[in-house]
């Protein structure tokens, strides 16, 4: 039997973490949490579910997960969000997949649906939204920058058909907040590579991520709530150019002093 460690990084989740906890029991042998400082009842949560509970100051995505896989007992490994849960579709499938004798792939991608205001979002740039999440651990290691870390292997990944449910965003307040947020890690992430923010950017790519989301990807297809994804998914792209130009311009300023 394939035995599976599965890994969640968290801060102040008591909201959401019971639902992706109780979507494991059943096809992970352990469950690893690393809290980054909750003051709430997320550890409380927890401690329902497991003992393998442990804090570590928070680092960023990447070096955060990469801690939480560290910790794992077993080299397959099953990584989730706080807000994402194991559907009953994943859940049978992973049952079966760990009775069954090891495969060649070194990962498999999930397909991750999204629910948004009320509703599955089922189109746009959201919908499949492919995540590598179950993995062997001894196979790769987390990249990425400030934001968008994902786990590269070393070989063939295979496809599940299963869906891994994000619960992310309970209110539109919310995404705005989490926009802010996103769009200046993105930001530093181009900094840091050397990208420059043109007039192209920020005139002319928010309208291109609208009309690809909406009209590309069928967003209106998911009513009221496919126009605000794509709507949003613009203001994003909006943002993270935007706060790339002012770090460029606190960059000429600071040289020129």
């Amino acid at each position: 039997m394939n035995q599976i460690s599965a890994v969640i990084i968290c801060c102040n989740e008591e909201a959401k973490i019971e639902g992706a906890l109780k979507s494991l029991q059943g096809i992970a042998d352990e469950t690893v949490i690393v809290d980054s400082g909750s003051h709430d009842r997320t550890i409380d949560i927890c401690r329902h579910y497991t003992d393998r509970i442990f804090q570590k100051h928070w680092e960023g995505y990447r070096r955060q997960k990469q801690y939480a896989t560290d910790q794992a007992r077993y080299d397959w490994t099953l990584s989730l969000d706080a807000d994402e849960v194991v559907s009953p579709e994943l859940h049978s499938e992973l049952t079966q997949w760990r009775c069954a004798p090891p495969e060649h792939h070194a990962g498999y991608f999930l397909p991750r649906k999204t629910y948004f205001m009320g509703r599955w979002i089922e189109h746009t740039s959201w919908y499949p939204d492919w995540q590598l999440r179950l993995f062997r651990r001894s196979a790769g290691r987390w990249e990425g920058g400030h934001v968008h870390e994902s786990f590269k292997v070393s070989g063939t990944a295979g496809r599940l058909r299963g869906h891994l449910y994000h619960y992310t965003y309970s209110n539109l307040s919310e995404f705005v907040q989490q926009l802010d947020n996103f769009s200046s890690l993105a930001a530093a992430d181009l900094f840091d590579r050397g990208v420059h923010a043109r007039l192209f950017h920020i005139v002319a790519n928010p309208p291109l991520v609208f009309l690809k989301n909406y009209i590309l990807r069928r967003g209106f297809r998911d009513g009221a709530q496919g126009l605000v994804v794509s709507i949003l998914s613009s203001a994003s792209t909006l943002f993270k150019y935007l706060k790339l130009w002012e770090l460029q311009h606190r960059q000429r300023e600071k040289g020129k002093q």
